[in-house]
């Protein structure tokens, strides 16, 4: 792995859009290792002015992003956001519903491990949280890569640069990397049928093990592993468009009462709802993550970086 490799993708559809989204993933450099999903740069172009899209993202974990052109309207729950060049996101159990124009977009995406060595609070206070980062206390120290990823005349080569510098002067060391990975391990393996199944996987008690989850990880452990197991069906669905939710439901399901009901919760609708809406941002992005990257959602990410 090295710090010079990145990815291209543009999304691809079977008729003209209306817009053009190209989404480019560069990995982390190896200093890093284990504490982003990755750093990416998204270019949505419009056909008509004025034209914007509204889509929503599924839940996943801590994100900064940095807006070039246009900014935002974002909302998870009754948390809402506007104008704000520099948007932070908490780890989230929700979605988060978005309007955007014209745009170019630095997004950074942080594992668990980037968490512990990036924020200095508790990952549970800032769950399912959608703020001006550079207004709240724990994304302002973020803020001065504005000046950079916000620039329109700034490349992206200058922009990616100013990105790897800034997270170097801020990495911090931290005391709970073994357990953090051990657990964030485990998750993704979605081998484990109960709470008392992980903490044993992971070499811990129960106490503890709720105690690290909700500390870096922002959520306990049963609501961890019942998000894992939507969101491998969610992408599912999504990576296979015209398929049923019967065929993209997860195996831990008991039944599809069970799926609809965790649905609900997750995405705040019913399946066949989210279904019926058209998806233009984030169906593009997660067919082109899934095809460069190996993964279509940063909570199916593994906890070390890709080799």
């Amino acid at each position: 792995m090295g710090d010079e490799r990145h990815h291209s993708a543009v999304g691809a559809a079977s008729a003209p859009l209306p817009y053009r989204l190209a989404a480019e993933f560069r990995e982390p450099p190896i200093m890093f290792e284990g504490c982003f999903t990755s750093f990416y740069h998204v270019s949505l172009d419009m056909d008509q002015p004025g034209m914007v899209v509204h889509d929503q993202l599924q839940p996943e974990w801590a994100n900064i992003r940095f807006f070039c052109g246009g900014t935002p309207e974002a909302a998870i729950g009754e948390q809402r956001v506007t104008g704000a060049q520099f948007v932070g996101t908490g780890p989230s159990s929700l979605p988060c519903h978005f309007t955007i124009g014209p745009v170019r977009m630095w997004g950074i995406g942080f594992l668990p491990l980037g968490w512990t060595r990036f924020f200095g609070e508790d990952a549970g206070a800032c769950a399912n949280l959608v703020c001006d980062g550079a207004a709240h206390p724990a994304f302002a120290r973020f803020a001065g890569l504005s000046d950079t990823l916000c620039d329109p005349e700034a490349g992206i080569e200058e922009q990616y640069a100013a990105l790897v510098a800034a997270m170097a002067r801020l990495m911090r060391p931290t005391r709970d990397d073994a357990r953090i990975q051990r657990v964030h391990g485990a998750l993704v393996a979605s081998e484990h049928a109960s709470v008392h199944d992980l903490a044993d996987a992971c070499a811990m008690s129960i106490r503890t093990l709720e105690r690290v989850c909700m500390r870096y990880f922002g959520f306990s452990p049963k609501l961890l592993m019942r998000r894992q197991r939507f969101m491998r069906s969610l992408t599912s669905f999504m990576l296979h468009r015209g398929s049923r939710w019967t065929e993209a439901m997860d195996d831990h399901y008991h039944d599809q009462a069970q799926f609809t009901r965790e649905f609900r919760e997750f995405m705040t609708m019913n399946p066949s709802e989210y279904a019926a809406l058209d998806h233009p941002i984030l169906a593009s992005f997660m067919e082109a993550r899934a095809r460069v990257w190996g993964s279509a959602a940063q909570t199916l990410d593994p906890p070390l970086d890709h080799s």
